[in-house]
This record gives structure tokens, sequence and C-alpha cells, in this order.
């Protein structure tokens, strides 16, 4: 199988060659300034072991997309939403939780004004 042609690195001044984005000596550089800089403070707080285990929990009782359900479709599970998000004071109760699959939770926070 062919290789990928290699290109300049991504990060200002470096002129190393690579086939990702950044070449090694910047790759750990640049994660740790999105860690710092873009990715939100509170993420592991909210979504940690608990949550994961709460998801998988409602995963299994609600299997397909309750969005597309109510269109008559049957597309299985992508995301855990939640109706109110715990950004503005939702929580992790399954009231509060509805399973959709990728398209119908990008349309959902596109309501709420979340995303673009």
């Amino acid at each position: 199988m062919p290789y990928k042609i290699k290109h300049g690195c991504g990060y200002p001044g470096c002129k190393q060659l690579t086939n990702r984005e950044y070449c090694k000596d910047h790759q750990k550089l640049m994660q740790k300034v999105y860690d710092n800089y873009t990715r939100s403070h509170d993420h592991n707080k909210r979504y940690g072991h608990e949550w994961k285990r709460i998801r998988e929990s409602y995963i299994k009782q609600h299997p397909l997309c309750e969005e597309c359900i109510k269109d008559g479709k049957y597309i299985p599970v992508d995301e855990v939403h939640h109706i109110l998000p715990i950004s503005r004071g939702g929580t992790n109760e399954r009231s509060n939780l509805m399973s959709v699959c990728r398209s119908c939770h990008n349309k959902l926070h596109i309501e709420l004004g979340d995303r673009k």
C-alpha cells in the first residue's frame, strides 16, 4: 500500500516533514495546548466513570434513537442526550436523558444554540 505524502509540520516555523498535522516534537505540545485552552476544564468532572455507567445502562434500555422512532425510522443509538444540559443545571436522572443518533443529537444542540 502506498504511503501518504509527507508535508510540513503545522507548528509555526517548524521545517520537519510528517504524515500528521504536527511532527513528533510538536504533537505533545499542541495536545497540551488543546487540553489547557480549548477543551472544557470541567469535562472530566461532568462525564466521568459514573456517567459511562449510567450511559451504558440507558442504552441497554433504549437501543434506538428516540427522535427517529417518532418518524417511524429505526436507527441505532449513538449518543445519550441530556434534555436539560448539565451546564444549565440538568442532571443525570433518567427523566432528563434521551437516546439519539448522531444526526438527531446535532439537531438538538443546534436548536439549543450550542452548535452552529
